[in-house]
């Protein structure tokens, strides 16, 4: 990689903004091209950005209109969803350009289509970074800040608050990420069980021993880091995505999922009345607001992102959890977006220049990750042990009694 960067950002949305708005700022971005089916929405995000940022029209179902843009350019940061439909065709068309590529994938279904193009990007000599966001992104480091404590790992778990992962604003048409989080809730998921992927229902309840915090209710979730964990640690025997939500919101969705499974709806349908149940369009919570509610007398609730890792040490029986106490900006947005821009380190001339398909996990260093996200976030953290919550069943804590010195 020379060092300077022709940037192209897919996607002037929410995500896309907020990658965009973040990557200008390196030194060694040159230009940065906003690219979107709307050129009018991404010539106001350029023109909020400044000289270095131009607009273009692109299509990402045709070819003819993406290949020739991303041939231009030696990196591209696709924020295009949802990905169980887009992202493949649009890491190939990267394939093609031989323009390296970084994404926010969010389906477990794309995730396996897309290491499967692994060999093809290897031998086109580009980087895919594949799922880097929150969750995925954040939450796959995090896994492994908490994994590393251990001597053995046998279970990881990726988790996060689904009420807060809510798009911050309500178009026409529902948000990719909500027909993403309708798609993954509401089908037939993937699992890694007893060492090897299985297929299950969505939805299924389990319960997570969250070390300083206790016993909390939990759902599985479709999602790449059930995938992509088993490929970071081959003696693992479990790796699964949980999420949490209001428990009407969690009727609620059981109510959606059996009419969508039933035909009476569609998908779509079914997403624009979700973002209605969920009041999409209100302001977020902060991070802090979380830390309030964690650490209040009455309240039972997981942290908004986390990763628990159960194995041994010193053989015993041990777990170690990681949690994020601030996030960039307030919201989906900034969450997503801010980690995807920092994901371009693994391109930098003075960085990784393993070549294929990876996930965080595979060519992120945790430390110097969250160090580097840690001044970015809202309320704005020194360094990652400023950031990060991380506790260990070996140690005897009251998280939510700390929490209230946050608070």
């Amino acid at each position: 990689m020379h060092g300077f960067m022709k940037l192209i950002v897919l996607g002037a949305g929410g995500m896309g903004r907020y990658a965009a708005k973040t990557a200008v700022e390196f030194s060694y971005v040159e230009e940065l091209v906003v690219a979107d089916l709307d050129r009018a929405a991404a010539r106001r995000l350029a023109d909020d950005l400044g000289p270095k940022v131009r607009a273009e029209r692109v299509d990402v179902t045709d070819p003819g209109s993406l290949d020739p843009l991303l041939g231009a350019a030696d990196a591209v940061l696709n924020t295009v969803g949802p990905f169980f439909r887009f992202g493949p065709p649009v890491l190939a068309a990267a394939i093609r350009a031989r323009c390296h590529y970084l994404d926010i994938n969010d389906d477990w279904e794309s995730t396996e289509a897309m290491f499967a193009q692994h060999e093809d990007a290897r031998a086109a000599g580009i980087t895919a970074l594949i799922g880097m966001g929150a969750s995925p992104g954040m939450s796959n480091l995090l896994a492994i800040t908490a994994a590393r404590e251990l001597d053995v790992v046998e279970e990881l778990y990726a988790g996060f608050d689904l009420d807060a992962a809510m798009p911050e604003t309500r178009g026409d048409r529902p948000a990719a990420a909500t027909i993403h989080g309708v798609h993954q809730l509401t089908g037939t998921i993937r699992l890694f069980e007893d060492g090897r992927l299985v297929e299950a229902p969505a939805m299924r309840r389990l319960e997570i021993d969250y070390p300083g915090l206790g016993r909390f209710p939990a759902w599985t979730m479709g999602h790449p880091e059930a995938i992509s964990f088993p490929r970071r640690f081959p003696g693992l025997r479990r790796a699964i995505v949980v999420m949490t939500m209001d428990r009407t919101n969690i009727f609620a969705m059981r109510v959606l999922a059996m009419l969508l499974r039933s035909g009476v709806v569609s998908l779509e349908r079914v997403a624009g009345w979700v973002e209605r149940l969920e009041g999409v369009g209100k302001p977020p919570k902060a991070p802090a607001d979380y830390v309030d509610e964690i650490a209040g007398s009455d309240t039972a609730r997981l942290p908004p992102l986390f990763a628990l890792a159960r194995g041994t040490r010193g053989g015993e029986a041990a777990s170690v959890a990681a949690a994020v106490l601030s996030a960039p900006a307030v919201g989906m947005g900034g969450a997503t977006g801010v980690p995807l821009a920092l994901g371009l380190d693994v391109l930098r001339p003075d960085g990784e220049t393993r070549r294929g398909v990876y996930a965080p996990e595979g060519v992120l260093d945790p430390d110097a990750f969250f160090d580097r996200i840690a001044p970015l976030c809202s309320p704005a953290k020194r360094n990652r042990e400023d950031l990060l919550l991380v506790s260990r069943s070996w140690e005897d804590r009251d998280l939510r009694a700390e929490l209230r010195t946050l608070a």
